[in-house]
């Protein structure tokens, strides 16, 4: 098996949890808070996509499906378009009242360019440099390691809240 192979697997696994976490849920779901400082679905799930798209497509040299695809317009979102959520406040947070059906059309579309990118790679590739600002610097590999680590983590804790949300 190659390793764009297991990397694919690995998106695809990803994809499946967050189908699971957004298929039939409601509105207050999606937005639901633990406590007022507490990330959303909403919120975690485009996070999640957003850092996949910039992360990818920086590595790719190629432009973002949250830009080109008109995903930032759509969403209408109150942050800068290069915004990720790194950093973003509660408020911020809060502010991601978009339905499940707009969080999986962005989701699926960033997945389709991640997928399709990652189906040209060689095993060559995956130790080109990608960022040199860290030490040691961040190959291909590691940062595709990276995006579905941060991938799984909110996946995971949107599928959590879901459930969460459901039992309140």
């Amino acid at each position: 098996m190659r390793a764009a192979d297991v990397l694919l697997d690995a998106l695809d696994r990803v994809s499946g949890v967050v189908h699971h976490v957004l298929d039939g849920i409601g509105d207050e779901a999606l937005t639901f808070r633990a406590d007022a400082e507490a990330n959303t679905v909403a919120w975690l799930v485009w996070h999640l996509t957003r850092v996949q798209d910039d992360h990818v497509a920086d590595a790719a040299g190629t432009t973002q499906v949250w830009r080109d695809g008109g995903w930032h317009e759509r969403f209408g979102l109150p942050f800068d378009a290069d915004a990720t959520g790194y950093g973003q406040s509660a408020d911020d947070v809060g502010a991601v009242r978009v339905g499940a059906d707009l969080l999986r059309g962005y989701y699926d579309a960033t997945h389709a360019a991640t997928a399709d990118f990652v189906r040209t790679l060689g095993e060559d590739d995956l130790d080109r440099v990608v960022d040199d600002r860290w030490d040691p610097p961040v190959t291909l590999g590691v940062r595709l390691v990276s995006v579905l680590s941060d991938d799984l983590q909110h996946a995971g804790q949107a599928a959590y809240l879901r459930g969460l949300a459901e039992r309140a």
